[in-house]
């Protein structure tokens, strides 16, 4: 199935079986590998990007689902407000350990910091939830968020 796939600004056109995870187009097909495969049941939220401007799983978002869409991922963050206010954070107070879930937790960030500009800890945790680290890294993830929407305000 040929369709036409508005990514990071930009229209390409991709051949893909109907059923086909956007996130194998994505990494696969056109070879942006930042979005990462974790569960493939959108469980731990690594394949985590934005769907007209909303965080979506996109192991179980399908291919055909998205033709009208404007799907951003992780590679176009820096280009954002909020999501090079989130990466500034993130290199600021060494988010990262090993890195692997990361992109998804950044883009799942940047949808909270887009919805609410000053979350409490609380509701950093219950948007964050659901999106797995197994560096366990969770005290400097909502400490990033708080800093990005610091920076934010500036």
């Amino acid at each position: 199935m040929a369709i036409s796939l508005k990514l990071n600004g930009k229209t390409h056109e991709v051949e893909a079986e109907p059923g086909t995870p956007l996130l194998w187009v994505i990494r696969d097909e056109l070879k942006l590998t930042g979005t990462k495969f974790g569960c493939g049941v959108a469980s731990c939220g690594a394949c985590t990007v934005h769907m007209n401007g909303e965080p979506v799983r996109s192991c179980q978002t399908y291919i055909e689902d998205v033709e009208d869409a404007e799907i951003t991922t992780i590679e176009k963050m820096e280009e954002d407000k909020v999501g090079a206010a989130v990466q500034q954070a993130w290199l600021e107070l060494d988010v990262v350990q090993c890195g692997y879930c990361q992109s998804g937790q950044i883009m799942n960030a940047v949808g909270l910091l887009r919805e609410n500009a000053k979350p409490t800890a609380e509701e950093i945790d219950d948007y964050m939830y659901g999106n797995a680290c197994r560096c366990a890294t969770y005290q400097r993830i909502r400490a990033g968020v708080q800093r990005a929407a610091k920076i934010l305000e500036a």
